[in-house]
């Protein structure tokens, strides 16, 4: 396919469909099989213009995985429909976690991986990542360029392939023992995980089968809770958006840790043998001090993003690491990586990438590093994960009908310099995958941020509530 053939040929400012994390909505809605179908093959068009472009000999493979969710099939049979039109051969993994489907496209050299899922989002949201043949999440730019073809409803309609060059589609159940290699492969060899009791939270989600495997083969006694997918239960009351149960559990078993994961197994929740949850800034810091100390961070640098705990900047900086921030998102905590130099960060949220073995947040991953730095430590994981203590936090999620830009909301620019001049620290932004407007108040008095972020609330309810 020429580059003359994929002009675009459009009008600017058309919708636009990524968000911070790939494409998401309700499925049935948003996602419908025909929307589906075009995005594929917009998706297609563009991964073979790109290794054209790049002069790259394309393997002529794509990789598509999904959770557990039902409407995974829908979307999973549009999208092999809309590439293999285009002449691509689709590899099917069935419910994968995300870094595993990143891990993967790289490691059996496709020329794109595809993961559907809408991550911690409930079950009726369903989502779709692209990932390149290097399995890094699509940049703004390579998003852009998507959307341009998917608008171009020529383009799409005319590039369809017949006879034998349509493409292929097949299922292979294997691969996920590549993936299990690769994360015990990161885990010390002089380290084991006998006599240790482990209780893992599956999140009836993509790493069902995949996390019980990992911690048995390394020689835990796991106790596993949610791990029964049925299509309607991912993330439910449970996982690492509901980590409660998960606490209850390690208490009720007397474990040594706990571990939840959400739909995608992106992110992790962790719970120490008291029951404790473990405040994601708190597991970066700990997770952070321990590669410092043992030589393994490289350019002294840990990346995080605004929404991280000042408490976190602090504890780096008495330890001589330096703290740079970056927008929310897995993403872009990645590409920060690569602009400082530094192999380590991570989100508040539970996202952390250890970019020495994956490009994206990697909750198996972040689980295995932690009981590498609680063993090495020779201590509980109580002892070993509470480093230091938070500033208290206010973190509101304030449904809203649209997406008003902020800074044209009269008086708000004012009630934010207002509460920062009371010696607090605002950050408020629109989720890029839910209808919500994030309010995050930060400072040293619970009492005073209490108040500040309960103002901030009642305002922006009046505006956009």
């Amino acid at each position: 396919m020429s580059k003359k053939t994929l002009s675009t040929n459009k009008p600017q400012n058309l919708a636009k469909i990524f968000g911070t994390d790939g494409v998401r909505g309700r499925a049935g809605s948003f996602l419908t099989p025909a929307f589906c179908i075009e995005l594929g093959i917009a998706a297609g068009l563009y991964f073979r213009d790109l290794a054209k472009q790049k002069h790259i000999r394309s393997s002529n493979k794509i990789l598509l995985g999904k959770d557990t969710r039902r409407s995974g099939y829908m979307i999973e049979n549009a999208l092999v429909s809309a590439l293999t039109s285009v002449g691509y051969d689709v590899i099917q993994v069935g419910p994968m976690p995300t870094p595993a489907i990143a891990f993967l496209t790289a490691d059996m050299r496709c020329d794109a991986g595809i993961m559907i899922s809408a991550s911690h989002n409930p079950f009726d949201d369903n989502g779709i990542k692209f990932f390149d043949r290097f399995g890094n999440k699509l940049d703004e730019k390579a998003e852009a360029q998507i959307e341009k073809i998917y608008h171009n409803k020529q383009l799409l309609a005319q590039n369809h392939k017949v006879g034998q060059e349509i493409g292929s589609s097949k299922r292979i159940d294997d691969v996920v023992g590549r993936y299990i290699v690769h994360i015990k492969n990161s885990f010390p060899k002089e380290l084991s995980l006998q006599g240790l009791r482990i209780v893992l939270d599956c999140a009836n989600g993509a790493a069902y089968k995949v996390a019980p495997t990992i911690f048995h083969e390394l020689g835990a006694d796991v106790v596993i809770i949610n791990n029964t997918p049925n299509g309607f239960n991912i993330n439910e009351q449970c996982g690492a958006m509901h980590p409660q149960d998960l606490a209850n559990e390690v208490l009720k078993y007397r474990a040594d840790i706990g571990f939840a994961l959400d739909g995608d197994a992106d992110r992790l929740v962790v719970v120490d043998n008291m029951g404790k949850i473990i405040n994601g800034d708190i597991l970066l810091g700990a997770l952070g001090e321990y590669l410092h100390s043992i030589g393994e961070l490289e350019s002294n640098t840990i990346i995080a993003t605004q929404m991280s705990n000042l408490a976190l900047e602090e504890f780096f900086a008495k330890h001589n690491i330096t703290l740079q921030r970056c927008d929310v998102g897995d993403k872009y905590v990645f590409d920060a990586m690569k602009q400082y130099g530094s192999n380590f960060g991570g989100e508040q949220s539970g996202h952390i990438i250890f970019s020495d073995y994956s490009t994206t947040g990697d909750g198996l991953m972040s689980a295995i590093a932690v009981m590498a730095l609680v063993l090495r430590k020779k201590t509980s994981s109580h002892q070993a994960l509470n480093p230091f203590t938070l500033y208290p936090q206010k973190l509101i999620n304030l449904k809203v009908l649209e997406k008003t830009p902020l800074e044209s909301i009269s008086g708000f620019s004012e009630l934010c310099k207002q509460i920062e001049k009371a010696g607090m620290r605002t950050l408020i932004r629109y989720s890029g995958t839910e209808p919500i407007l994030r309010i995050l108040v930060e400072g040293k008095s619970a009492e005073a941020i209490e108040s500040a972020s309960k103002e901030l609330e009642s305002f922006l309810r009046s505006k956009l509530a």
